[in-house]
């Protein structure tokens, strides 16, 4: 797979009859490996090894609605209490982080309210936080860990 522009994890990968997966830390279970799962593993792991937040708060891939449309978002961290510190979407290497790709993310969160925001291909990552009084995005060099 492509290397990333995240440092270097160990990741656990498996193939049967010319697929390849990879173990999920979140769902404990292997995943086909496609290239927007391997920036996902990669972001996993960044929260947990690297930025130190505590595994059972990530969420992977869980369903909501948004005006009856049913989505999925890529990864949420959830803070102590039960709100959403982070949300992150994931895109594979070959897709630019576009206008489009943020507003997917920016909608997405006017129903998952999370604090901080990462949109990312691996590549390059998007930080911001929502300041709900201007009613803008502040972009950020990175996600800050205290909660």
């Amino acid at each position: 797979m492509q290397h990333l522009n995240f440092p270097e994890y160990s990741f656990r990968i498996k193939s049967t009859e010319k697929i390849f997966y990879i173990f999920d830390v979140i769902r404990k279970k292997y995943v086909v490996l496609t290239p927007e799962e391997w920036v996902r593993q990669h972001v996993v792991h960044y929260l947990i090894y690297t930025k130190k937040f505590r595994q059972s708060f990530i969420n992977i891939e869980k369903a909501f609605k948004i005006n009856g449309i049913k989505k999925r978002y890529d990864i949420v961290v959830y803070n102590p209490d039960g709100s959403i510190y982070l949300l992150v979407e994931c895109k594979q290497p070959s897709v630019a982080i576009t206008q489009d790709v943020f507003d997917q993310i920016a909608r997405y969160n006017l129903e998952l309210n999370a604090k901080f925001l990462l949109v990312t291909n691996g590549l390059q990552h998007i930080y911001c936080k929502l300041d709900l009084k201007n009613e803008k995005y502040l972009f950020l060099p990175d996600i800050p860990t205290n909660f």
